[in-house]
């Protein structure tokens, strides 16, 4: 791989890789598998200590164990220290709040944002690895949703979904701008929370009843998880996966819940019909979830695919069986299935494997 054309992940996984190839050639010297002359040897070597340098002065990745354990812990460490400090400027805001003038208050809500995002933008141009602006960003997004909120109050405005359009405007920006996948996190949640609060407005019912039809959320998710399809993610670590994998748990959520409660879809049918419907739907579009995951080699929308094909399972198990049948039976038929379901995967691994090394 052309090391102009990495972005970080790219560089830590070349990093990871040189790593494995030392390690598995020691092996092989030593099992007397493999001979290499000195002079290639210090070649291979030096080339490589070369790289390594060059790849952590460029993207400041872990080429060390003992790093890479520090940055796990940095990256924990913003994030509880982002979400304290949003949670802070909360209630900083309502200690004071009610002994300030109007005008001071729309000031400092007109203000504070604004001086927050640009620090996070400062911030990401002059860090590697992001952690402090990632804080920055993230208190930035919880500073301008909590001003959204109090202007609202201060001026008596409607409540209205837009609220959740402008939320999602900025998390996407700050998402981008930072690299932070938290931020991400809350964009999708916003932008798919307003398409189905006006949907739900469009088909005549009160916008903040959007939660009694699930169905609202079923085109968002969809759309949100073809998004790295038509736009490239490869610059930003981790939003591709973000993307698909959040917008599968949403659209699996929704049909798990129309699965057992038909009463809430929009289809005037019969419930047990609805039921049937979106249970056979849930099968269906995990099992889907599965084969794409595994053909693309999306580990994370195979897990997750997983997850809520057992989920799937055991609803309707607890359906057919858990008012007649005793207890102890009822649980000793799931560890069977989850036996069953394991010499399945075991046999799906193996054919992978199979047909990998043939070809």
């Amino acid at each position: 791989m052309d090391e102009s054309q990495l972005n970080q992940a790219d560089a830590q996984q070349r990093v990871d890789q040189i790593h494995a190839f030392e390690s598995e050639l020691a092996q092989l010297q030593h099992a007397g598998v493999i001979t290499m002359p000195v002079e290639q040897q210090q070649a291979v070597s030096q080339y490589h200590q070369q790289l390594l340098t060059q790849l952590a002065k460029q993207f400041d990745v872990d080429t060390t164990a003992q790093s890479k354990h520090l940055t796990l812990g940095m990256k924990i460490a913003s994030l509880f220290g982002a979400l304290a400090m949003a949670v802070s400027l909360f209630f900083l805001f309502y200690q004071f709040w009610g002994y300030l003038s109007t005008s001071v208050q729309v000031g400092i809500l007109v203000t504070t944002p604004i001086a927050l995002f640009c620090g996070a933008i400062k911030l990401a141009e002059n860090e590697s690895h992001g952690y402090f602006a990632k804080i920055a960003g993230l208190v930035a997004y919880a500073g301008f949703a909590l001003n959204v909120m109090l202007l609202g109050q201060i001026f008596n405005l409607t409540p209205s979904p837009n609220a959740f359009l402008i939320w999602s405007g900025l998390a996407f920006i700050l998402a981008y701008a930072v690299n932070a996948r938290v931020l991400l996190f809350f964009a999708i949640v916003n932008v798919c929370s307003f398409i189905a609060m006006k949907v739900g407005a469009w088909s005549g019912m009160y916008w903040i009843s959007f939660g009694e039809r699930p169905e609202n959320f079923i085109v968002p998710s969809i759309l949100l998880f073809l998004v790295p399809h038509f736009i490239n993610q490869r610059a930003f670590s981790g939003f591709a996966t973000m993307y698909r994998v959040l917008s599968l748990i949403i659209l699996f959520l929704v049909v798990l819940i129309l699965s057992n409660w038909g009463g809430v879809s929009y289809f005037n049918y019969d419930d047990d019909l609805v039921e049937g419907v979106y249970q056979v739907a849930g099968f269906a579009l995990s099992a889907a979830a599965i084969w794409l995951g595994i053909r693309k080699e999306w580990s994370g929308v195979v897990q997750t695919g997983n997850v809520f094909f057992v989920l799937f399972l055991y609803t309707k198990f607890f359906d057919w069986w858990w008012d007649w049948m005793p207890k102890y039976l009822f649980f000793f038929v799931l560890g069977l299935c989850a036996l069953l379901a394991l010499l399945v995967f075991k046999r799906i691994r193996k054919l992978a494997k199979h047909t990998r090394t043939s070809a």
